[in-house]
């Protein structure tokens, strides 16, 4: 039998009879030939079968194959400069495996509630296996920035006891009589694993139970949270600087045919580059509040930004923004005050460029025992929940910092993509839990 060949590595073989195991994504035929698109997960070629080219009654059988039946193909590798591909396969045999009933899914336009309906199914068209193909890409290379570097996978519990960043978004649920939360960030723990370890990284699930129905939420998404012991906010923002330029690059380097199915002007990815601005929030609040005309919900100095502020915020700027030092106020009770100003926080955020808004935000921790007893008091929150945290500052606090970068949202910003949903395989909002 000829060797079984995924279409990403046809351009290997050319001239070589090989085996395609799949599912016909498209056909179109005349009496005497018929070019199928062929699709398996890595790719989609074209299959040009003639009459006279595969055994007797095969090609009769081949008209009723329905669109998403399962097939192997067997063929001729050729050099095809018209192919987006480069090649495509002179058939020798087709083997049907499984007739597809009539797919549900058609050439016309539908609806994005008819496609989260069939999201099962629709991820199997070419711009959603584009976006999960560079999804995998971007987990495989942020993992890869961190590893090499000598951080530690750390891996936080899912099942929490208290919040990370107050009570309002938790989702609750009864643990064996007790009172139980889906995690909102594996942040605190991974506070500890950075003074057991010195590096480390979190990455996995987070719940957060916004009722909000924008195009940069879900309820639930993917995090990725360095923590380092001894780092404080500039180095911080250097390191996610670092991280998100070579993040970028490889992109561009081993994604580009997925970006060129989504459409992606690269051109602007490519000025993704060091170094990135750097805003005080103070500044960045002075600009917003004489932007005002513009906006439908005012912006006071004092407030966190809205998406609409950080889209203003980003539109003269080519690469992503820093806007630091956030009013204390507004932050969450473990955020480091500024010695110079203790009115902001050593908090800072990272905005993407082209209204894609807030990736990333951390800052400083505050590493102060009395401090932070102030500040869960100040916040509310029960001292009994942090005890194994508060003993993180009794037993060897040093200064550290960290921060959380959204996988959602920053593969939205990097695929050029407007709704965060298509960057999650089955994507969880406040109308959806099904499939």
């Amino acid at each position: 039998m000829a060797p079984w060949i995924y279409i990403e590595d046809l351009k290997k073989h050319i001239g070589e009879e090989v085996t395609l195991k799949g599912w016909l994504y498209n056909m179109r035929s005349s009496k005497k030939i018929r070019f199928l698109e062929v699709r398996d997960g890595t790719g989609i070629v074209q299959c040009v079968m003639g009459a006279g080219d595969v055994p007797a009654g095969v090609f009769e059988s081949t008209g009723g194959i329905s669109r998403e039946s399962s097939i192997i193909v067997t063929g001729i590798v050729k050099e095809d400069a018209r192919s987006k591909i480069g090649v495509e396969i002179g058939l020798t045999g087709l083997e049907l495996v499984a007739k597809a009933q009539p797919y549900p899914i058609a050439k016309k336009s539908h609806g994005p509630a008819f496609l989260l309906d069939h999201r099962h199914l629709w991820i199997r068209s070419r711009k959603q296996v584009a976006l999960l193909r560079i999804r995998h890409e971007v987990i495989r290379t942020l993992r890869g920035y961190f590893d090499k570097r000598g951080y530690v996978c750390f891996d936080p519990p899912i099942f929490t006891a208290n919040a990370c960043e107050g009570t309002s978004t938790l989702f609750q649920t009864d643990y064996f009589g007790k009172t139980a939360y889906l995690s909102q960030s594996g942040q605190l723990y991974g506070e500890a694993g950075a003074l057991a370890l010195g590096r480390i990284y979190t990455f996995g699930p987070t719940f957060r139970a916004e009722k909000s129905k924008t195009r940069r939420h879900l309820t639930e998404f993917w995090m990725m949270e360095p923590e380092i012991a001894y780092l404080d906010i500039e180095g911080v923002m250097e390191l996610v600087e670092d991280m998100l330029v070579e993040l970028v690059a490889v992109i561009l380097d081993k994604r580009a045919e997925e970006l060129k199915v989504l459409e992606r002007d690269t051109s602007l990815l490519e000025k993704v580059r060091k170094p990135f601005p750097r805003v005080h929030y103070k500044d960045a609040a002075a600009k917003l509040t004489k932007m005002n005309d513009r906006f439908k919900v005012p912006f006071e100095d004092g407030d966190d930004f809205g998406a609409e502020h950080e889209t203003e915020l980003t539109k003269s700027y080519e690469k992503p923004i820093f806007v630091h030092r956030f009013p204390a106020e507004i932050k969450a009770f473990y955020m480091k005050r500024d010695k110079d100003d203790p009115q902001a926080s050593l908090s800072v955020d990272c905005l993407a460029p082209e209204g894609y808004g807030e990736i990333v935000g951390g800052g400083e921790r505050e590493d102060d025992l009395d401090a932070l007893l102030k500040r869960l008091g100040e916040h509310s929150l029960p001292k009994e929940a942090f005890d194994w945290y508060i003993d993180l500052r009794k037993y060897g606090s040093v200064p550290h910092s960290g921060f959380g970068l959204g996988l959602e949202r920053t593969i939205s910003w990097i695929a050029g993509i407007h709704h965060l949903r298509e960057a999650i395989p089955f994507p969880r909002t406040i109308e959806r839990l099904t499939p």
